[in-house]
């Protein structure tokens, strides 16, 4: 009798990180990549400017919106998410680095949190500055208001 119990945690478990491995994988840190594989799937690309350990608007902002499962779902089918940190604790790739810096100066990012949104060409086609307030909710709204492609 425990054994199959221990088999069924054990599964759940399993399908559990297994969730938690793709939630977290589905962040890109290669513009060139992410570029890549919007092109390719016709999605929009998301360009989260962050300071991820150290910036509350933008610790807030993913609690809030972008690790909700609502929004999780959205992005997989309609977005390339690319993650640009500036942390102040955690040490970057000095090519991560570059790349970011060269990217908040291109779309002129002034604070944190700075939301760009790019279609599948690479052309700017929405940027929010600050905390988009309303959840995942009013976040996805916005975005389904964006022209595809």
């Amino acid at each position: 009798m425990k054994v199959p119990r221990l088999f069924f945690l054990a599964a759940a478990i399993s399908l559990g990180l297994a969730a938690f491995a793709r939630a977290e994988s589905a962040w890109l840190h290669d513009y060139t990549k992410a570029q890549e594989e919007a092109k390719a799937n016709h999605k929009l690309m998301l360009l989260n400017f962050t300071g991820s350990d150290w910036c509350g608007w933008c610790i807030k902002f993913d609690k809030d919106v972008l690790s909700q499962a609502k929004f999780k779902d959205f992005a997989h089918d309609n977005l390339v998410l690319v993650e640009l940190d500036f942390p102040r604790r955690k040490a970057l790739p000095t090519e991560e680095q570059k790349q970011n810096r060269q990217l908040a100066q291109q779309y002129e990012v002034l604070g944190f949190p700075t939301i760009v949104v790019l279609n599948s060409n690479g052309q700017k086609i929405w940027q929010f500055d600050g905390y988009f307030p309303g959840g995942p909710e009013a976040f996805i709204e916005q975005l389904q208001k964006l022209p595809k492609g």
